[in-house]
């Protein structure tokens, strides 16, 4: 019964990809017919003899289409708003880690992510620095120091407090 779920989780999966392909090249499609009219050709009437490396034929008549032009300018909008959506997911990977994290510092770091996108990048570099770093760990740590330092505060001075009530008895001795 596992070997049927898993092979049908497989095909489905396969199902899923195929239909997401499809659904782009029809976008895609559309955007080069849409667009087809903006992408004149103005060389087609040029002598490719002139020329020592042509495609051939076929190739010339697929990149003299307008509908071919419009294709590429569909496929370089759409390559733009990827990388402008890639580039908004790397600005905001500090506030996804905080809420992952569950963060009481989530409003803080959104704020300094805002900052660093409109104002200056120090901000942003600062949100990533919150949210990335383990918060327990380092007060912890703060607070080992400071217990530290004042174990050793008390000791150094019941230290001198001894050293000065021996310096006093034996002053009073002699």
């Amino acid at each position: 019964m596992n070997v049927i779920k898993s092979i049908m989780r497989v095909i489905f999966t396969i199902f899923k990809v195929l239909l997401k392909f499809i659904s782009f090249m029809a976008v895609m499609l559309g955007g080069a017919y849409i667009l087809a009219p903006m992408g004149t050709i103005n060389s087609k009437d040029i002598d490719l003899s002139l020329f020592t490396n042509t495609p051939n034929e076929t190739m010339m008549v697929i990149f003299n289409s307008e509908y071919f032009s419009g294709y590429l300018f569909a496929v370089t909008i759409a390559l733009a708003l990827f990388v402008a959506y890639l580039l908004w997911e790397l600005h905001e990977v500090a506030v996804h880690k905080a809420q992952e994290k569950k963060s009481s510092h989530i409003q803080l770091v959104f704020a300094l992510s805002l900052c660093g996108l409109f104002l200056h990048k120090a901000w942003w570099v600062l949100a990533i620095i919150i949210a990335f770093a383990n918060w327990e760990h380092i007060g912890a740590s703060i607070s080992s120091v400071i217990r530290d330092g004042f174990k050793s505060f008390k000791t150094s001075n019941t230290d001198a407090v001894d050293a000065e009530k021996t310096n006093t008895q034996s002053e009073v001795q002699s």
